[in-house]
């Protein structure tokens, strides 16, 4: 069974919705079943929601070129995608650089891991099935008074060739689960007021809206 390790977080004067102020040490986060389509397609059924892992190099890549097509991981994406494409393209094309990335990044979810000023302890799962990548959540441990204006408890990307496949809403419902045993309660998902699949995809996992802050949508979604 696979697990992922996940970090000693304390309590943040700006998470108002976090849990208990000690993580555990490990929590189980492999999921998914080997359902198939009528068509014998892709679906989110067949995929699992796993630690970061090198058996998907050459997908990986794949994706982040999908991505870059798309003209994301330039200085304007925000996104920890995008981010992760300027630090590490360079180097993650290597084997060797593929896996120094995957240990750096199960890494984030420890208290003590270097990170920038302003960045939080946080659990990162792949979606894959098979070889494939299919797509990233990020569940961050706590609040900070930026994250909570924008950005939440969870963000999660999909790659453009696996998107409407039902991929984020399956990896959206089972990361809540993960962050119900880091001890949040409610998880905060932030989202462009223009992205309607995004929205959708929070409100089918119980998203409550509670208000817009500049161009985002809030929502407070139960773990529970």
């Amino acid at each position: 069974m696979l697990v992922a390790a996940t970090g000693v977080g304390e309590q943040h004067s700006g998470d108002r919705h976090g849990g208990a102020a000690v993580y555990p040490v490990a929590t189980d986060i492999r999921h998914g079943s080997r359902l198939i389509g009528p068509a014998g397609d892709i679906c989110a059924g067949m995929a699992e929601l796993a630690a970061p892992t090198v058996r998907v190099h050459a997908s990986f890549l794949a994706a982040m070129a999908e991505f870059g097509a798309e003209g994301r991981g330039t200085v304007h994406d925000a996104t920890e995608t995008g981010r992760e494409m300027r630090l590490f393209s360079a180097v993650w094309t290597a084997p060797e650089g593929f896996a120094d990335y995957v240990r750096w990044l199960i890494g984030q979810a420890r208290e003590d891991s270097p990170r920038p000023e302003g960045y939080v302890p946080a659990t990162n799962l792949w979606m894959t099935d098979g070889d494939e990548y299919i797509g990233r959540l990020a569940i961050r441990h706590r609040l900070t008074e930026r994250l909570l204006l924008a950005g939440g408890h969870i963000g999660y990307d999909v790659r453009p060739s696996a998107r409407r496949r039902g991929h984020a809403t399956r990896m959206l419902r089972e990361g809540l689960a993960v962050a119900r045993g880091l001890g949040i309660t409610s998880a905060l998902l932030t989202c462009d007021v223009d992205n309607v699949a995004s929205r959708t995809v929070i409100e089918h996992n119980g998203g409550v809206l509670e208000n817009r802050h500049e161009d985002k949508w809030r929502f407070w979604v139960p773990t529970s």
